[in-house]
């Protein structure tokens, strides 16, 4: 299978730089597929899990906010969050969803409700890409 150039960028720093065969990320409006050749594009990310085939081995993530941007030569995520199943403290996971849910029932204005369900998306993807 070809293959293409991939960054994966964190506010952290360089999170991954090497060649890859498929990227499956969320998009805000829904998941996108981005394979060798694949013409220019650029999104604003979701939240979600992605999926990223290395040396014809699937690795899943969780992925939060940001920018993918295709070009003809490379393609460039830049995440808000970006952790691989295998990094992703569950217990730790599901006490940001107890949490959240908690602040969801305290929210006084549509603000912080906001801000609580964005939490709980969040804790929701790192659960579902550890439970597979």
């Amino acid at each position: 299978m070809s293959t293409f150039h991939l960054q994966i960028v964190t506010p952290d720093g360089g999170f991954f730089d090497g060649e890859a065969e498929k990227l499956i990320v969320r998009a805000i409006d829904g998941d996108v597929c981005i394979l060798a050749r694949h013409s220019p594009y650029v999104t604003a990310l979701g939240t979600g899990e992605a999926r990223v085939t290395i040396d014809g081995k699937r690795r899943r993530a969780a992925c939060a906010g940001g920018m993918l941007a295709v070009t003809k030569d490379n393609v460039r995520l830049v995440a808000t969050t970006f952790e691989w199943a295998e990094d992703i403290d569950a217990d730790r996971a599901q006490r940001a969803k107890e949490r959240a849910e908690q602040l969801i029932e305290k929210a006084k204005d549509q603000r912080e409700l906001e801000l609580a369900q964005a939490r709980l998306k969040r804790a929701l993807t790192r659960l579902q890409v550890t439970a597979k």
